[in-house]
């Protein structure tokens, strides 16, 4: 005898299109013009210092970075649904997530700058470090979750991780063990369509990467990652539902520049894509429905590049006037320092091996 042991579907959730008209039958009622406003300037002050940091590296004033722009409605709407203990667990591409959750601006560029003063998060911020290694945050993230969860704690975590990162053995191992012990993780996929170079369409059949969540028994959304509205009602259900367990959402969204500063893109993806996809820019989207509504015009919009240019020169003044301590390589490692780091901490001093000449 033949019978369906699952039958099930992903759904495709979009609220704010291209031209910024809205769903009102699904639009979110805790949103009103004055929180799409603060949306929107943290989707603007993300690209600005997105932009001033591409710049930088350009100039060898920072190290390899991997730019943001596209992906702010991912970002921001994410960081908007959070709640204030909720932690977030990103890969090397979440500048939005930091920013909005209150990171010091010259603390993003020290990190890029490659001091080691740029990895210590502020508690408040409720973040971990960058992490590169693809899709290694995930068991991080599950660890976490599971901790918060021991701990009787009513807090969700999110953890980031691309397209490419769904392809790993840390993505599968990851939402296995929170479907099986009912984690409070929200996975956050960043569909930005490319693993470095190569196409989302050479590194699944899948048809979503959404549906990758039923094999570890979990829910599975895809949403318009460039529409911030969607994402954030996609994330603020998912933690809302997170004391029942995990959901994972694919934010189906492009990377507009480049995978790093070390990739060059135009030798594998053409013109007319990335044109496609500037028609669906996520900052334009906002602006565009703000402007229809009235309560946004050319004057605001002049005013807040200001502000943010300001706010990230001052940000970058800092940070080019920051003198390291070397000794940070070694007591930003642990909760307390083991007697071996110790050791040798107190060798390289002895040594003066870091000294100026």
């Amino acid at each position: 005898m033949l019978s369906k042991a699952w039958d099930g579907s992903v759904n495709y959730c979009q609220m704010m299109d291209e031209q910024g008209n809205i769903d009102p039958l699904i639009f979110p009622k805790d949103l009103d013009d004055k929180k799409i406003i603060e949306m929107y300037r943290w989707m603007t002050l993300t690209r600005a210092a997105d932009a001033k940091a591409l710049s930088l590296q350009r100039q060898g004033r920072l190290q390899t970075y991997g730019p943001s722009m596209g992906q702010e409605a991912t970002q921001i709407g994410t960081a908007m649904a959070m709640r204030k203990d909720d932690i977030f667990v990103p890969n090397f591409r979440q500048h939005g997530v930091f920013i909005a959750r209150g990171l010091p601006l010259d603390v993003f560029y020290l990190y890029w700058k490659g001091y080691e003063e740029g990895c210590i998060i502020p508690k408040e911020v409720g973040g971990m470090p960058y992490i590169v290694p693809v899709a290694t945050q995930i068991p991080h993230a599950m660890g976490i979750a599971f901790a918060q969860k021991y701990l009787k704690k009513d807090a969700a975590v999110v953890g980031f991780v691309g397209d490419g990162g769904t392809s790993e053995g840390d993505f599968y191992e990851g939402i296995n063990f929170a479907g099986v012990w009912k984690l409070p993780l929200v996975i956050i996929i960043e569909n930005n369509q490319w693993a470095i170079s190569v196409p989302r369409a050479r590194q699944t059949a899948a048809k979503t990467l959404a549906q990758k969540a039923v094999a570890a028994g979990l829910p599975g959304v895809q949403v318009d990652g460039n529409d911030v509205v969607a994402v954030y009602k996609a994330v603020t259900d998912a933690i809302n539902n997170a004391k029942g367990g995990a959901t994972v959402i694919e934010c189906v969204t492009y990377r507009m520049s480049m995978h790093t500063t070390a990739d060059d893109p135009t030798k594998y993806r053409s013109d007319a894509d990335v044109a496609m996809w500037q028609k669906k820019d996520p900052v334009a989207r906002v602006k565009t429905y703000l402007t229809k509504k009235g309560v946004w015009d050319d004057k605001k919009e002049q005013q807040l590049a200001n502000d943010n240019k300001e706010e990230v020169d001052a940000a970058v003044d800092k940070a080019e006037k920051f003198k390291p301590d070397p000794k940070s390589m070694f007591t930003n490692i642990y909760s307390f320092m083991p007697d071996v780091l110790k050791a040798e901490m107190d060798a390289a001093v002895e040594a003066d091996f870091w000294q100026e000449e």
